[in-house]
């Protein structure tokens, strides 16, 4: 509950942020157009971002005949979770790992690893396509995607300000309030406040699909087990793809250190863990 109002309350943040970055530059017409853009942009990847993640990681779908045992669990959480079973892909990739995707619970597609069923046990596997159940059941893919509307939005509204500055474009003139140096200071630090921003939307959206793969297996501690197996693991059998698709992952197999931790879409490993043992305790 309380990562659910953090993330209504950062995407009201990031509103509000497009609305200031929008007004100075170019008013409501201005704002307007940049959304509309932006819009435009995510439509696609909102559509077929399923079919491009899955056909990045060669992911190929499986049936029933040939994996029961993950069948069988994936109906199970599905049954917990309330939503209808989704498909489900293995990532011919030795690095352990898993993902869900898909606009919505009827468009969904769980995928795993081979490495990852290698590593894990079924309790542990439980936990994990919980965790992945959960991004489902909260409709994550929809959330990203108006987060990274917003975003984008006002980065492109950043742009248009940059290339003015660069041809002369924000001089005053006597039907303008707005300060060039006001608007350049804009274009600077707004696009990475709205990248910090949805940043910690997403942190915040892996801490509730914690908890909801934690409600969906039935024990707190499945997930964290297969949390610490998978962030030893993946640090030393690399994920062969891009580092764009960081944030589709259960954990980050691309890794961040120090500052860039900022920049990272999950949250410490650490911290999971140590919140799912806690609720475990009760």
């Amino acid at each position: 509950m309380i990562n659910t109002v953090k993330t209504a309350l950062l995407l009201g943040l990031l509103t509000v942020l497009f609305v200031i970055i929008g007004n100075a530059v170019g008013g409501k017409s201005g704002a307007l157009i940049a959304f509309g853009l932006a819009i435009l942009m995510n439509f696609f990847s909102y559509f077929f971002s399923d079919k491009i993640a899955l056909s990045m990681y060669n992911a190929q779908e499986v049936t029933e005949s040939e994996y029961p045992e993950l069948f069988r669990i994936v109906r199970r959480l599905a049954q917990n979770a309330d939503i209808p079973m989704p498909r489900i892909y293995i990532i011919p990739q030795d690095a352990p790992n898993a993902f869900a995707t898909g606009r919505n619970p009827k468009h969904a597609a769980v995928a795993v690893t081979v490495g990852a069923l290698k590593l894990l046990n079924e309790n542990e596997l439980m936990g994990v396509l919980g965790h992945e159940l959960g991004h489902i059941k909260h409709r994550d893919i929809l959330i990203s995607s108006i987060a990274a509307t917003i975003a984008g939005a006002i980065m492109i509204i950043a742009d248009m300000i940059r290339w003015a500055a660069m041809f002369g474009g924000l001089s005053r003139d006597r039907d303008s309030d707005s300060n060039p140096f006001v608007l350049i200071a804009l274009a600077i630090f707004a696009p990475l406040a709205a990248t910090l921003i949805q940043l910690a939307i997403s942190r915040a959206r892996e801490y509730e699909a914690d908890r909801a793969g934690a409600e969906f297996s039935g024990n707190p501690l499945y997930l964290a087990s297969a949390l610490e197996k998978l962030d030893n693991y993946s640090k030393h059998i690399p994920l062969q793809g891009n580092p764009v698709t960081e944030n589709l992952f259960i954990v980050n197999p691309f890794s961040v250190k120090g500052i860039m931790n900022l920049f990272s879409t999950h949250p410490p490993i650490e911290e999971r863990i140590e919140r799912l043992r806690r609720m475990a305790l009760g």
